[in-house]
């Protein structure tokens, strides 16, 4: 299978489709299996918001690997330990909210990165094996983890050409839902729409990957010419809609 980061790299210069898999939040590997069942490019699994555990979390990436769908984990911040731990347990990168300066880049690009371009610490974790292939997983961390960064703040807003500039980062990814409420609550007369294509253009002068969220196909349409990836919904919103349906 072509690793996530590949496949990544390969929409952002025109050779494959966006990418698109959904949010799973629902704490639970039959649905995730659900999910992968219907054949997404990947699946990000939310620590952010939720309920979703470690051990949940863990048994989550594994349903997704019977399936051969590659793995993302939402952690909840810039927290070494956490990305560390993602990663160990098989995902292949990590999606790190609310990253607002350059500096903060380079924390999380160093927590997800073995040395010499990270300080990411060797475990005998799920993705080596358990400790049996600790160098081939390292070699293959280091070809093929991504790090991704969401850029959802009017803070981020105002730094995103030095955010996208940081060696290591693999893809700036646009949280539309909570940069609305920053420019809103900020009283800026900056549209949503303005900010995303502020965003995008600077992913563009840096050739850096560009990802973002919508609820729907439809809405993720309208960005297909600039981004790489894109997260369609959740598992939740998508339970609701089908619920809703059955028993209109």
């Amino acid at each position: 299978m072509i690793s996530l980061r590949h496949r990544i790299s390969a929409a952002h210069h025109g050779h494959l489709p966006v990418l698109r898999g959904p949010f799973l939040a629902v704490p639970s590997p039959v649905v995730t299996e659900i999910a992968c069942g219907s054949f997404p490019d990947f699946v990000c699994i939310d620590m952010e918001h939720g309920a979703v555990s470690p051990e949940s979390a863990e048994n989550m990436v594994r349903a997704a690997a019977v399936h051969r769908v590659s793995t993302l984990v939402r952690v909840p911040g810039i927290d070494p330990a956490a990305i560390g731990q993602a990663l160990d347990w098989g995902a292949e990168g990590v999606l790190v909210p609310r990253v607002n300066t350059a500096d903060e880049a380079r924390r999380a690009v160093d927590a997800a990165r073995y040395p010499p371009h990270g300080s990411r610490g060797a475990g005998p974790g799920r993705a080596s094996g358990y400790g049996r292939a600790i160098p081939e997983a390292m070699a293959r961390a280091r070809a093929e983890t991504v790090v991704a960064l969401q850029i959802e703040t009017v803070e981020a807003l105002d730094r995103v050409s030095e955010i996208a500039a940081v060696p290591g980062v693999d893809l700036l990814f646009i949280g539309p839902g909570d940069l609305g409420v920053g420019l809103e609550v900020s009283g800026r007369s900056t549209t949503v729409a303005e900010a995303v294509d502020t965003i995008l253009a600077a992913c563009a002068a840096a050739d850096r990957p560009a990802g973002i969220f919508a609820m729907t196909l439809d809405g993720l349409a309208a960005h297909k010419r600039r981004i790489a990836l894109g997260i369609v919904g959740s598992d939740a919103t998508i339970l609701v809609a089908g619920f809703n349906a059955a028993f209109a």
